[in-house]
């Protein structure tokens, strides 16, 4: 058991709030979010804190679910009505000592649900697409291992790719949405498949491009390593920029608020801060606390370098 702290963090267009979601997401006004983007702990694949407030901690699939209902509520109360939430999923894989039995479950499906059952409208998705080998090596998934290819592919599965999730709050938007995404980016985006290929995208059997959504690197993320506590194993994986970014620029205005419940080291923030937006987040665990803001505080004066130096030669 860890001590449970709240401390808080501002910068000139971003806000972030140490402590837990299920109690600190009620401190913000009812319909004041105009877009949030998050990726919630993955039920318990992985544990990034000891605290029992951690939704990764959770002892089963049902006990996750209804704790992240809490948060799912919560995001509905202060999004603005007709606006969006888009939420970052993977499947989950199951495993011989846990479940007995090595297969797949439907995380995607159950968040989809979770969401449904907490009042939102489930208004869309996107498949993101992952280098099966690149998979392989990180995770050293036995599914997708040459070894098992090659003495018995019955135990194989295709690599598991990301989602992205969209909800919309039910009612009328007031503010029209005016992005700056061209018709060609739209054309690419509005792919239900998005991949991080620059060939040219994928053929079909008579000759036709598949349209996939390019550009989403699995590398595009800020730097995780300076977060980790002493001696922790615990695990951290940042949401890709470029994710982050085709949600802020598709689905907000320039100056309108982004939330997310689980800051982590903060890259939902900072990208919507670097997009000209504004910024809310909140972060349990202490360490990447520190580290987000960290992140918020540099990428602020690396913004106001360039109008300092505007202002010198004038």
């Amino acid at each position: 058991m860890t001590d449970y702290i709240t401390d808080e963090a501002h910068g000139e267009n971003w806000s972030l709030l140490l402590g837990d979601s299920c109690e600190r997401l009620a401190e913000l006004d009812e319909n004041s979010v105009d877009l949030s983007i998050c990726s919630p702990p993955f039920a318990s694949l992985f544990t990034y804190s000891p605290s029992v407030r951690d939704l990764g901690n959770a002892s089963s699939r049902g006990e996750f679910l209804e704790h992240y209902g809490f948060i799912i509520r919560e995001q509905l109360r202060v999004t603005k009505p007709g606006r969006l939430a888009c939420i970052h999923v993977q499947q989950l894989t199951t495993s011989k000592a846990t479940h007995g039995y090595m297969g797949m479950t439907d995380f995607r499906g159950e968040v989809i649900r979770a969401f449904q059952d907490g009042g939102w409208q489930f208004n869309g998705e996107v498949t993101v697409w992952k280098d099966p080998q690149a998979q392989s090596i990180r995770t050293r998934s036995h599914a997708l291992a040459f070894a098992t290819k090659n003495r018995d592919s019955a135990g194989t599965r295709p690599a598991l790719a990301d989602y992205l999730l969209l909800f919309k709050k039910p009612g009328d938007n007031v503010v029209q949405i005016k992005n700056d995404v061209t018709n060609d980016e739209w054309i690419e985006w509005a792919s239900p498949i998005w991949t991080d290929h620059h060939d040219g995208g994928w053929l079909t059997d008579d000759g036709h491009i598949c349209p996939v959504w390019y550009g989403i690197k699995e590398t595009d993320t800020l730097n995780t390593r300076v977060a980790r506590d002493d001696a922790d194993e615990r695990h951290i994986c940042p949401l890709q920029l470029g994710f982050i970014e085709r949600c802020v620029r598709l689905w907000s205005n320039p100056g309108e608020l982004i939330l997310t419940p689980f800051a982590g080291i903060g890259s939902e923030l900072y990208q919507s801060v670097k997009l000209g937006r504004r910024a809310i987040g909140i972060e349990l665990k202490p360490s990447y606390w520190r580290t987000a803001v960290d992140n918020l505080t540099t990428l602020e004066a690396e913004m106001q370098v360039p109008a300092l130096f505007e202002a010198v030669t004038l």
